[in-house]
């Protein structure tokens, strides 16, 4: 038995100490690779035992003085004063105890202070294993041997037959060495191998490793490559562009300081696939189109398409600053003047929703107790109450059902579209701001075009892509028609009714002066003044409006609650 336990003792030991052992014997292992991988030459070997052995017998010397410094110390016969020197003292003196005790305590300071000298210069000279590597830069040299190898065989990849261009960007991986010497590992969209090494070179890089992923779609790309650009973001690099296109700075240059501009990676991605669309030789509208779906306005694309054909691109930017500041300031005043009403809109619903929920049933209790009766009023706001309560859930869902199928419906299906656009402009003041605001857009944009020399057919096509109003763009059809049947363009807008008089007029007078761009500009600047006052008389509109909605819903739950407690105090009386 006792055989037993020694065994069952000596094997829980040797799992207890199993871990340590591994660890002790690991560290061993890993000292001695590393001193194999630090072997030194037979030369510098012999010269380091050679110090070695001096400075032992340098050691063993200091130590045969120290114990002959403290043997003479207990015998009386050594004299030390460290700080006095005291030469006029008597050979023959007999020290005390106190001083031999000083002198002592002297002794021992010095060697150890002797000592620590000794261990800081042994420091010096022997540094660790690690730092020697690092010196030696041994493990950088290994790195730097595999990304040369990695390199020739990228060179020899982009020869390859599954390297040729492709129709459609492609995703590819790379690991390279950016300008400031650190390995950067990334993602870039490009037609082949070898037009991505390319970029990559020109921006400083030293390219190890080029991998495809996968094509470039709307599920693995990032999604700010697959949605406008906000206007106020746009505004800010176009300035930008038509300044250092003044100053004289490459279009390609100037490209790249508004990468380094860019705060977020997405913007980062959308100009760094620019500047790679002009290193294959596009142009910059070209180079636009091609960044993404949608990234950049159509308009901008087709109006830099111009000026580059008539050399003029630092005043066609600067146009569509002007351009995009108006369009966004008009946006931003629609927002202002909707965020009044759909805020009290909403709050209203849920203060509605809660005292349905919350405060009737109680009100219900307390007249079933007294066995009170109720008027047709309160029955009713008892049963929409009641119906809330059992049917919360179900509501809930159908409403959200009913929102997801409207902008579905409204997005997918162009009849509903038109036909919801058609209704919301024929409601009082709110369909004036929205026709104001598409004449707006149409002129401005019309009156851009025709100033940079556009065709009137490519230019109602490009006006054509610009509206997201069905309506809108049933009459520039309409214009397009007349136009390819040799009818003067002011037809396809007489007697329309979501375009105004004035505006037809302004058309009409702009043909037979043969100043059409002149004309569509004032009418841009009378329809932009006028859908600013449009907005206006809302916001002062709405306040009295959602205060009287409120009165009447609020007002007309507390009647329904109120009655009922008259006719109870009558009954009581």
């Amino acid at each position: 038995m006792k055989k037993i336990l020694n065994s069952i003792y000596n094997v829980f030991i040797f799992i207890i100490t199993l871990p340590f052992n591994l660890f002790k014997y690991a560290n061993l292992a890993f000292y001695y690779i590393i001193k194999l991988l630090l072997k030194e030459s037979p030369e510098k070997a012999r010269a380091r035992e050679e110090k070695e052995k001096q400075r032992r017998e340098e050691l063993e010397k200091e130590k045969i003085q120290a114990q002959e410094y403290i043997k003479k110390s207990k015998n009386d016969d050594l004299k030390f004063d460290k700080d006095t020197k005291d030469e006029d003292m008597p050979k023959d003196r007999v020290l005390t105890k106190e001083e031999k005790r000083e002198e002592h305590r002297l002794a021992k300071e010095k060697i150890r202070r002797e000592k620590l000298r000794q261990k800081e210069e042994e420091r010096k000279e022997h540094k660790n294993l690690f730092e020697q590597l690092k010196e030696r830069n041994y493990f950088a040299r290994k790195r730097q041997q595999k990304n040369d190898e990695k390199r020739k065989i990228l060179s020899m990849d982009l020869n390859a037959e599954d390297s040729k261009r492709s129709n459609e960007k492609i995703i590819y991986k790379y690991v390279a060495k950016n300008p400031k010497g650190k390995i950067e590992k990334g993602e870039f969209q490009g037609y082949s191998k070898l037009d991505v090494h390319s970029y990559l070179l020109s921006e400083g890089y030293e390219v190890y490793e080029i991998n495809a992923k996968a094509k470039a779609t709307i599920f693995n790309t990032d999604l700010g490559l697959n949605r406008p650009m906000k206007k106020s973001i746009l505004v800010f690099y176009l300035t930008q562009l038509s300044t250092y296109l003044k100053a004289g700075i490459p279009i390609v240059d100037s490209i790249k300081i508004l990468t380094n501009q860019s705060k977020s990676r997405t913007e980062q991605s959308i100009w760094k696939s620019v500047v790679y669309e002009l290193t294959m030789g596009s142009t910059l509208s070209d180079a636009m189109y091609r960044c993404g779906n949608n990234v950049f306005p159509k308009l901008l694309i087709n109006m830099i398409k111009t000026a580059e054909m008539t050399g003029n691109l630092p005043e066609v930017l600067d146009e569509q600053v002007e351009y995009y500041k108006s369009i966004e300031k008009s946006r931003k005043e629609m927002i202002n003047a909707m965020m009044y009403p759909i805020f009290v809109f909403i709050f209203a619903i849920a203060i509605i929703m809660y005292i349905m929920i919350s405060v009737i049933p109680q009100f219900v209790n307390i007249y079933n107790s007294i066995g009170a009766d109720l008027p047709k009023i309160t029955q009713i706001l008892i049963s929409i109450s009641n119906f809330i309560r059992d049917n919360i859930l179900l509501i809930v869902l159908i409403t959200i059902a009913v929102i997801v199928l409207f902008i579905v419906s409204y997005k997918k299906n162009v009849l509903f579209k038109a036909r919801i656009q058609r209704f919301l402009m024929h409601v009082p003041v709110f369909g004036q701001i929205i026709i104001y605001n598409e004449v707006t857009m149409f002129t401005k944009t019309f009156a851009t075009l025709l100033a940079n020399n556009i065709f009137i057919t490519d230019s109602m096509d490009i006006l054509s892509r610009i509206t997201d109003n069905e309506i809108y763009k049933g009459i520039i059809y309409d214009a397009v028609d007349c136009l390819s049947r040799g009818e003067v363009l002011s037809n396809a807008f007489n007697e329309q009714w979501a375009f105004p008089d004035i505006a037809y007029q302004m058309i009409v007078t702009g043909e037979k002066t043969g100043q059409l761009a002149t004309m569509m500009e004032k009418v841009a600047d009378y329809y932009q003044e006028e859908h600013f006052n449009a907005i206006a008389r809302i916001k002062a509109m709405i306040e009295p409006i959602m205060i009287i909605f409120l009165a009447v819903i609020v007002g007309g739950i507390l009647l329904a609650v109120i009655i009922p407690m008259f006719s109870m105090y009558n009954n009581i009386m």
